[in-house]
């Protein structure tokens, strides 16, 4: 530990006053959809029977867990790095015989009053973990094994948390493959997951029969097109081939696979919906008239979002005030102070404060590049950007399934959304990171 007179000693204080403005932002848009008027305000913010009092005291809980990461040496993160995993995977599997099932998903751990789920702080055991294996000596990454050695860090808590039905939570781990492109991950590996992405969304969008005569068509154009490099190199004709024989096998087989039995009956129909078809899944899905279907949407998993988009726009560019706001202050979005907050701030603050807070997520995404590339150790600047690659993920998909431009999947926006877990998992994060880069001019291993 260091001594309390030193601990401000090389901190760059601009992340800490972007994070206690993120924190009571969070804290008003909680308030404003949760308070019921009448109820004596500092009463309620002390009772810990409200959600933002709640809020308030897990807020006091992630200061205090904050503060004494200031205060560690530096060394002990990399030195006890692989231990945290370990200690996260053990986390993660005492889920399984103890786990409390709340709201469809089976990886929250329940412990008196409060419920503790292992796959959100795991984040950080995992972070800890890649930044203590780029920074050995023997890590080549150039190397087939290292770059495997490095997903399966990452694999094994994200395949855990889809077997908890936490997918959206799975999701989040792989954005450390963002980290891992800036550390020398090759091309091939992004771009294949972009075609991957695309094929998807094409089996969505497009029969199947279909979609299997289109690609059928591109491999023969692509073949025809190719034709007097393949006479000189037959290795090109059976790369097209295999490729092809790839893409229809996912998209024939994998696909319905992963919609019938890795995501939840409510994911694949949020997913459909995003694209605005019907969902061929659901065992009572009957192929139904435009208007009908139509219909079907506006009354379906479809109506969280659209709420939200209303509520957004209503705010207008300054907002209506924290009780003015009519769809937030009376329910009508789902979810409103937890995947949903955004809507709380557009609505209660408007565009105005809506712009506020992005400036203020942006300004700390562009802080933690600054602080990743300034640092000598490699572990230091892995682990700021396996931070940056949580965050943004988080910011990035969290807002964008507010707005009705990605799926909703369940992951909360750092430090505004309810929830203790979320709030000290992120705290934690940050902390660490603003601790390793007090200490930028050491190099850790």
């Amino acid at each position: 530990m260091r001594n309390s007179s030193t601990i401000s000693k090389g901190i760059d204080w601009s992340l800490v006053w972007i994070y206690l403005a993120l924190v009571l932002i969070g804290l008003s848009a909680i308030f404003a959809a949760t308070y019921q008027e009448g109820d004596p305000v500092l009463q309620s913010f002390v009772s810990f029977k409200t959600d933002y009092s709640k809020q308030f005291y897990f807020w006091g809980i992630a200061l205090i867990v904050g503060f004494f990461i200031l205060l560690t040496d530096s060394k002990f993160f990399p030195a006890t790095s692989n231990f945290w995993y370990v200690t996260g995977i053990l986390l993660l599997l005492l889920v399984f015989p103890f786990h409390s099932r709340i709201k469809g998903t089976e990886s929250i751990i329940r412990i008196g009053a409060f419920n503790f789920q292992p796959a959100e702080f795991c984040k950080i055991f995992v972070a800890l973990a890649l930044a203590k294996y780029f920074s050995r000596p023997e890590t080549n990454f150039n190397r087939p094994g290292s770059q495997f050695s490095a997903a399966l860090l990452v694999l094994i808590p994200a395949g855990m948390a889809i077997l908890q039905r936490e997918t959206g939570l799975a999701l989040v781990y792989f954005s450390f493959f963002l980290m891992m492109y800036r550390e020398g991950l090759p091309s091939i590996i992004p771009t294949i997951g972009f075609a991957l992405a695309i094929l998807i969304i094409a089996s969505i969008l497009i029969a199947p029969n279909t979609l299997a005569i289109v690609l059928s068509v591109l491999a023969v154009l692509l073949i025809y097109v190719l034709r007097r490099q393949i006479k000189r190199r037959k290795q090109i004709l059976t790369s097209i081939l295999l490729i092809w024989a790839i893409a229809v096998g996912i998209q024939r087989f994998a696909v319905p696979l992963i919609f019938e039995k890795v995501l939840q009956k409510h994911q694949v129909e949020r997913i459909y919906n995003l694209f605005g078809k019907d969902n061929p899944y659901d065992p009572n899905y009957v192929s139904l008239p435009e208007e009908d279907s139509k219909k079907k949407k506006e009354s379906g998993s479809s109506y969280n979002v659209r709420q939200s988009k209303i509520a957004i726009g209503s705010g207008g560019f300054f907002g209506k005030g924290i009780f003015s706001a009519t769809q937030t202050r009376y329910d009508f979005v789902p979810e409103q102070r937890t995947d949903f907050i955004f809507c709380t701030v557009g609505e209660g603050f408007g565009f105005l404060g809506s712009m506020i807070l992005l400036g203020l997520y942006l300004t700390l995404l562009l802080k933690i590049i600054n602080i990743a590339e300034r640092q000598r150790s490699t572990f230091s600047r892995v682990y700021a950007y396996g931070v940056l690659s949580v965050f943004f993920f988080h910011i990035a998909v969290n807002i964008s399934m507010t707005i009705g431009l990605a799926p909703v999947i369940g992951i909360p926006l750092p430090f505004i959304s309810y929830g203790g877990t979320a709030l000290l998992t992120f705290t934690i994060l940050l902390a660490i990171l603003v601790r390793l880069d007090a200490d930028r001019q050491m190099v850790l291993r």
